[in-house]
């Protein structure tokens, strides 16, 4: 786009004077006008004189250092690194799981990227009540799909890794609501706990512990989750497709 111009005009027997200033990316073009007494037309004649750049966009910040981490950020995002007050008690990387093993060697919660600023986005809504995300888990790898499997081949409560699931393929989401300071909010049955309570149809529960699903439910509604119906916790990525993957990564060094 062509940029703008505005002339500042010199009288000759005084000094200069700015006579406007332009909006940011504005060329002011100096001139000399004709002497005073001059007919109008001829002292729309100028010599232009000077041209300068009225600097006032603020400068964007100089390149990021070159990328280090161990993952491909077109294709993963670690949450923990897009709001570090995200809270995380990956239950598979600890024995506090329905199965008693630890399934994962390293508590990181990867997402696609989509999924991953969605989850964020809430969050941070959240942050304005004094509340926030708790993250139970995200991406799963299949061999752990595998491992679950193994141990409890139930389709309603696990996925067969032949077909894999929504956290094979890194759009889907166990998590809870908790204070700042880490407090759960009531939601009536645990992480993982197999049974009708934790089904979202289930409404024998006080009046806390139903509004506290319903205001995750659509706080993650806003932001293009959808529930599945046996499980409080859960939710899936509606927005985007993704491709079951194996991708794992080693616990950051200290």
């Amino acid at each position: 786009m062509q940029q703008p111009y505005i002339f500042l005009s010199k009288n000759t027997l005084q000094q200069w004077m700015l006579l406007a200033l332009l909006s940011a990316g504005g060329l002011a073009v100096a001139c000399e006008a004709s002497p005073t007494g001059s007919d109008q037309a001829e002292a729309m004649e100028a010599k232009i004189m000077e041209v300068v750049q009225l600097d006032t966009v603020v400068k964007p910040p100089p390149p990021p250092a070159p990328d280090t981490f161990d993952y491909d950020t077109t294709q993963w995002l670690e949450l923990i690194y897009l709001d570090s007050t995200i809270q995380l008690d990956l239950r598979y990387a600890t024995e506090n799981n329905f199965v008693g093993q630890v399934m994962y060697d390293c508590p990181r919660c990867f997402l696609r990227p989509a999924a991953a600023r969605a989850t964020i986005a809430a969050h941070q809504e959240l942050k304005a009540e004094g509340l926030g995300l708790k993250m139970y888990d995200c991406y799963r790898p299949r061999d752990v799909q595998w491992k679950l499997w193994e141990i409890f081949p139930q389709p309603g409560y696990v996925a067969d890794p032949r077909k894999g699931s929504i956290h094979n393929r890194g759009g889907a989401v166990d998590l809870t609501i908790v204070t700042l300071e880490g407090e759960e909010l009531a939601m009536g049955t645990d992480f993982d706990f197999f049974g009708p309570k934790a089904n979202h149809t289930y409404t024998d529960f006080p009046e806390e512990v139903l509004n506290n699903r319903m205001k995750l439910k659509t706080l993650l509604g806003k932001y293009g989750f959808s529930p599945i119906r046996s499980e409080w916790w859960h939710y899936n990525f509606r927005e985007e497709k993704y491709e079951l993957a194996d991708a794992e990564w080693k616990c950051p060094e200290e």
